[in-house]
């Protein structure tokens, strides 16, 4: 992992700037229906990071917000829609799509919601059905 203490990222048109400081609290891919259908892609590559750290740097005005429910609040930037974060308010972190870190060396550690994966990918890494115990989740894997 990058030992850099800040790293600063954008969305896609770079009016909305921001910063993160420490490192993730988790990288890893995520396989749920919900976040292939946002983010359009059949896997989500995300990093967790306690909210604190999140800074906005410039562009604020520019965030809209969407509650599909309660436990994720996804926010977009409204001149380009580029993907900026997810508040987990339940889970107490703010998930940061992977690629709009550009200095973040993306090693994530786990799958989560695996049973629901439209892209098999067989890499070593734990397969979770839903989400680690500790996350409230089941706990439990399943193979690759």
């Amino acid at each position: 992992m990058n030992t850099q203490e800040k790293y600063t990222g954008s969305c896609f048109c770079g009016a909305v700037q921001f910063s993160v400081s420490t490192h993730p609290v988790l990288m890893a891919y995520c396989h749920c229906e919900s976040c292939r259908h946002w983010s359009a892609s059949p896997v989500n590559a995300f990093t967790l990071w306690q909210p604190d750290t999140l800074k906005i740097t410039q562009g604020e005005e520019q965030i809209s917000r969407y509650a599909k429910s309660p436990g994720s609040i996804r926010a977009w930037c409204r001149s380009c829609g580029g993907h900026l974060f997810i508040e987990h308010p339940q889970m107490g972190v703010i998930d940061l799509p992977a690629a709009i870190i550009p200095d973040l060396n993306f090693t994530p550690s786990v799958h989560v919601h695996y049973q629901e994966t439209v892209l098999p990918m067989i890499d070593g890494l734990p397969k979770m059905k839903d989400l680690p115990s500790d996350a409230g989740g089941s706990g439990e894997q399943i193979p690759e």
